[in-house]
Order: structure tokens, then C-alpha cells, then sequence
């Protein structure tokens, strides 16, 4: 990891989800928002990642959804930040699109700023978990208040973990 990438916090369980998925042959696509693609990024920095992605997207506007993953006008006038029911959503849709075994998605507040409710504050985020069998969903608080940075690493890191539950049986779907 001369480079640095990905970062320190994401290099070893992006390691224990790639040996995992290519143990098993199986693969995952992912839909990320506040990650910015730091999710799809980390796997394809493994290598034979060809074998296990079939692709990502940064669904980081309303209009790349309603573009790239099903949703439609009725979605965009309901929303009201990142919840569990979008990466639920966004997650099932994405995998059947893509045709993985999985599809990891994370919906989140980064910051700086955000709003008042609990999924607009910063350290907020809703992710999610997709596969034929069904979905598991969790939120998560970082703690680390509006930084930034620290944030989209800390939504990869938990994305990442919630996937490696899932495949090894200890996430219920």
C-alpha cells in the first residue's frame, strides 16, 4: 500500500470482502452517494477485482437516481435525506440492474453542514446490503461531526463491514 490508497481504514476489510467474494465467486456492484465512490474505488485497487465487480455508482444527486436507478418524479417529491427505505431501494435496484450477488449502498450526511433532523447530521449514514435472498439495513453514527473527509472514509469503512457480515452469514437478510 505504497500509494496510500485506499485509506488505512479501508485497506483491511476491503481486503477481507475481496478474498471473500473471490473464495466464493461471487460478486457486487455498488450504489454510494456521500462516499463518492471511495467504495467502488477500494475494491477495484484489489487485485483481480475484475473477477468480483460488476460496476458502481455515485448516485450523489436526485437527478443521477432518477438517470441511473429507477427512480422517478414521485421519488424525488417524498425525499427527505438519506433513510434506510432509499438504500434499500437504491441497493435493490442497483443489484438486479447489474446482476451481482450483492449490492453494498450507503446514503449519508458528510458535511460540513446539514439540517436538523437526525439522517441530515453530519456522521449520519444509511446503508445497505442487497441480494436475491433479501436486504439488510443499518444506521450508523460516525461521531465525527462535520468532517468531511473523515466521514465518506467512515461510510466506506461501515459499507464495507455491513457487506462482509452479510456474505459471511452474520448480517440477517
Amino acid at each position: 500500500m505504497a500509494s496510500g490508497f485506499p485509506p488505512p481504514a479501508v485497506h483491511e476489510i476491503v481486503s477481507q470482502v475481496s478474498t471473500l467474494l473471490k473464495e466464493r465467486s461471487e460478486s457486487v456492484c455498488v450504489a454510494e452517494t456521500a462516499a463518492g465512490g471511495l467504495i467502488s474505488a477500494s475494491l477495484l485497487s484489489t487485485p483481480g477485482a475484475s473477477k468480483i465487480f460488476k460496476g458502481g455508482l455515485t448516485l450523489y444527486t436526485l437527478e443521477s437516481r432518477i438517470a441511473f436507478a429507477g427512480w422517478t418524479q414521485d421519488h424525488v417529491k417524498s425525499y427527505r435525506g438519506p433513510t434506510e427505505d432509499v438504500v434499500k431501494g437504491l441497493a435493490e435496484n442497483v443489484r438486479r440492474t447489474l446482476g451481482a450477488t450483492y449490492c453494498v449502498c450507503e446514503s449519508g450526511t458528510a458535511g460540513p453542514t446539514g439540517g436538523n433532523t437526525r439522517n441530515r447530521t453530519p456522521g449520519y449514514v444509511a446503508l445497505a446490503v442487497a441480494t436475491e435472498k433479501g436486504i439488510t439495513t443499518k444506521e450508523v453514527e460516525t461521531g465525527l461531526g462535520g468532517d468531511r473527509e473523515g466521514n465518506m472514509v467512515a461510510f466506506a469503512v461501515e459499507g464495507l463491514k455491513l457487506l462482509r457480515d452479510v456474505i459471511q452469514g452474520d448480517a440477517k437478510l
